[in-house]
């Protein structure tokens, strides 16, 4: 047995509750809907120090088995909080410093859950063997045992043999049974010992008391169809695993870096630190993310960002690990190591994101858990009841409470759901959508108001200056010129950096003390006074603002300019400030957004624009947009205020949005989406689904991915349970037979795993 990867570090946004021991973090808002937390897409949170243990439990793939985990380690003193990611296998046990790792090891190998060390590799390319040899033999046995026996019973053997044809049918039952459930027997004696009732443990008593009342082929056929069974759902649910696990392979495992002499090396992408430089020939896929050093390429970023065609890269473009070279050849130097890359970083989120609980998912423990104790009970009142009171025979009722617990089995029901989301996750990722939860994913279905930040969201976010307006005497030109791009250079809003842009080739000035004003500027100290950079709000609260100032900006604005002025005031007297320069800004619209805003409305989702520029402009981008409401001259916590007011109005609020202003409306939403090709950290650890590309359709595709996915859930669970009620029907009127109800229940399995896979295809 490998030993874990253990590691002492803080914890990260995701809160491990220790009364549930689950990624299950979650609040309410202001009208009573459950949120759950908010998940970290760049980096995690730091809370408070804590030792962590990460194990890969190769067998460990069901909610019951989860169940038998938790039960015994929540025996041990020191563990503060249990994380279980079933379809990556993995177990994350947070503890006190005090526990040894050897402890939690035993705990496992005590109920015959062996921890591995989480190769992530390794864990995408092996999965555990399944038997198939001895699974086909015991099958067959079992099929021959019955045969025996129907033989026996329609009297085709003679009479002097008829007695040792029920021998063989014994033997040959007891032969499949030995060989195909010693496995099921431990597992299910292992759950029974630690109070756990899960399918292991049904199926043995089961099948034990099918042989004990003499039904002995149908005991071994029981037993053969759940193994049968258990083998065919691991291959399926091995494909939802590896709609998550076969991203790894869009990186190469080499990359071409030239050496300190001057020479070209293949090195192990693993190996190649940020800064080297990486060589790309045509027709190759890019090992790392950087930046393009020198040459000219098309790269198809579909696997990153979704985007259908290539994009074109030259110097100073960033290029992305997975992506593929299509035409030139280019070099580029490395920005991150290998597990610090975009698509590492996406994997990871999506793995994170499978160990939260979407709603209708913990719905179905829930129930699951209290449904297999009742069909337990039921069954034992089934096998006592009738012949105690009512005179039945005693082997006809124990073999009915024999069916029932073999319908008892909660696999269909429980498996259904993580499949589908995380098959949806995966879809959603291939696509350039990340989604950071189960939660999400199903909940977009609800979303029904959308609220759009306007540059950098509805707009291209790359801005040019289109007038620059002198206040002062034309013989300070330059200088006002040249402040004004010294001051824009330090800050990274849109417009700022169109003010900056255009005066490119200035030598800029050094600014000390800059201070950002969220929702008004940027402003810093330089040539002894104080300079501010921003709209006519900070203009009037600085005293430079005036009636001519402002017509002259409102007249820009209704052309759907944005502006802005430049201000300066002496350090000995701040209250002074006089407006030297109004800058205007122009940011068009993106080419999806018109598209994007239609499709919202198709959906029935009403659209709202919150920006901070002035209500002409707003006014204009809105009726160019097709938005169907707007809001104007937004500060961070007017943005904010809007979303709660919607929320309190019964509405369930998307937000999207691409700066540090819109990471308040973003956090405070039902769902918060983020540009992240061309947005703010801050507002991609803050939303809950982030666009890998900026392409505004992508809202609308996740809300159908979410409907579909919803429907897909229903569809599921309805489908268990139907079945579910059809054979307890047939089970009390006589007519459901063991092997039937495994069979049904092999069949159930297999159509919610197949139905959930679906989603990868949409």
């Amino acid at each position: 047995m490998s030993q874990c990867q253990c590691c002492h570090h803080h914890h990260d946004a995701h809160s491990h509750d220790h009364e549930s021991h689950s990624h299950e973090g979650h609040s309410r808002d202001d009208h009573g809907h459950s949120r759950e937390a908010k998940a970290a897409f760049v980096s995690p949170v730091p809370a408070s120090t804590a030792t962590r243990a990460v194990y890969r439990i190769p067998n460990m793939d069901c909610p019951m088995e989860e169940a038998l985990i938790r039960n015994k380690l929540s025996t041990l003193p020191g563990i503060t909080g249990l994380s279980f990611n079933l379809m990556q296998r993995l177990l994350t046990v947070d503890h006190e410093p005090g526990l040894a790792a050897e402890s939690i090891e035993s705990a496992l190998t005590a109920i015959d859950m062996l921890p591995e060390r989480p190769d992530a590799a390794a864990a995408a390319a092996e999965t555990p063997r399944i038997p198939w040899r001895r699974i086909c033999w015991a099958t067959g046995l079992a099929a021959l045992a019955e045969a025996v026996e129907l033989f026996a019973e329609w009297g085709r053997f003679p009479a002097a043999t008829q007695t040792g044809a029920e021998w063989a049918a014994a033997a040959l039952s007891l032969a499949a049974i030995l060989l195909a459930g010693l496995g099921t027997f431990r597992k299910g004696w292992l759950a029974l010992i630690n109070r756990n009732l899960n399918i292991n443990a049904l199926m043995a008593v089961a099948v034990t008391g099918a042989f004990c009342i003499g039904q002995f082929p149908e005991a071994a056929m029981v037993m053969a169809l759940f193994n049968l069974s258990e083998a065919l759902e691991a291959r399926a649910l091995d494909r939802a695993r590896n709609a998550v696990s076969d991203l790894l392979a869009l990186a190469p495992a080499t990359a071409t870096v030239l050496q300190p002499g001057g020479a070209w090396l293949e090195v192990a992408a693993a190996d190649v630190t940020p800064g080297s430089r990486v060589r790309v020939r045509p027709g190759e896929r890019v090992a790392l993310d950087g930046v393009v050093a020198s040459g000219r390429s098309t790269l198809n970023q579909a696997p990153i960002t979704g985007e259908s065609i290539p994009v074109e890269k030259g110097p100073g473009d960033t290029v992305f690990a997975g992506t593929i070279n299509e035409t030139g050849a280019f070099e580029f130097t490395v920005t991150a190591a290998a597990r610090d890359t975009t698509l590492a970083r996406i994997i990871h989120a999506v793995e994170e994101a499978q160990a939260t609980r979407a709603p209708m998912q913990r719905f179905v423990d829930r129930f699951a858990r209290w449904y297999t104790p009742a069909v337990f009970a039921l069954a034992v009142l089934t096998a006592l009841l009738p012949p105690l009171f009512f005179g039945a025979a005693w082997s006809g009722s124990v073999y009915m409470a024999l069916v029932l617990l073999v319908i008892g089995c909660p696999c269909a029901l429980v498996i259904s759901t993580p499949v589908t989301v995380v098959s949806g996750m995966a879809a959603a990722a291939r696509k350039g959508i990340l989604i950071k939860g189960g939660a999400y994913l199903e909940q977009g279905r609800l979303l029904d108001h959308l609220a759009l930040d306007k540059t950098g969201t509805l707009t291209r976010g790359e801005p040019v200056r289109t007038d620059f307006i002198l206040l002062v005497e034309e013989g300070r030109r330059d200088e006002v010129a040249l402040m004004a791009a010294s001051l824009a250079a330090r800050s990274d809003h849109p417009v700022s950096r169109a003010v900056a842009a255009a005066g490119e080739g200035l030598a800029l000035m050094e600014m000390a003390e800059v201070t950002a004003l969220p929702g008004e500027g940027v402003a810093a100290t330089a040539a002894g006074r104080r300079w501010h950079l921003g709209n006519y709000r900070l203009m009037e609260r600085l005293g430079a603002g005036s009636p001519a100032l402002m017509e002259r900006m409102a007249a820009l604005e209704a052309g759907g300019k944005t502006t802005v002025a430049l201000a300066s005031a002496s350090t000995d007297a701040p209250g002074t400030a006089r407006a030297e320069a109004l800058f205007a800004v122009a940011d068009g619209l993106r080419e999806t957004s018109v598209e994007a805003v239609a499709e919202l409305k198709a959906l029935g989702v009403r659209t709202l624009l919150l920006t901070g520029d002035t209500e002409a402009t707003a006014r204009a981008m809105a009726k160019a947009a097709g938005v169907d409401e707007y809001r104007a001259g937004l500060l961070p916590q007017d943005k904010l205020a809007i979303v709660e007011e919607l929320e309190r109005a019964g509405a369930h609020v998307g937000m999207v949005g691409d700066g540090i202003n819109d990471a308040p409306a973003l956090a405070k939403a039902d769902i918060g989406f983020a540009m992240a090709a061309g947005g703010t950290d801050t507002a991609i650890e803050t939303a809950d689904v982030a666009l890998m590309d900026d392409d505004l359709r992508k809202v609308p595709r996740f809300i159908r991915l979410s409907r579909a996915t919803h429907a897909i859930l229903v569809e599921n669970i309805a489908f268990a349970l139907g079945l579910k009620a059809v054979f307890f029907a047939l089970t009390f009127a006589g007519l459901a037979t063991m092997w039937m109800a495994v069979f049904a229940d092999v069949g159930a399995s297999l159509v919610v795993v197949a139905n959930g896979l679906r989603i990868l295809r949409k």
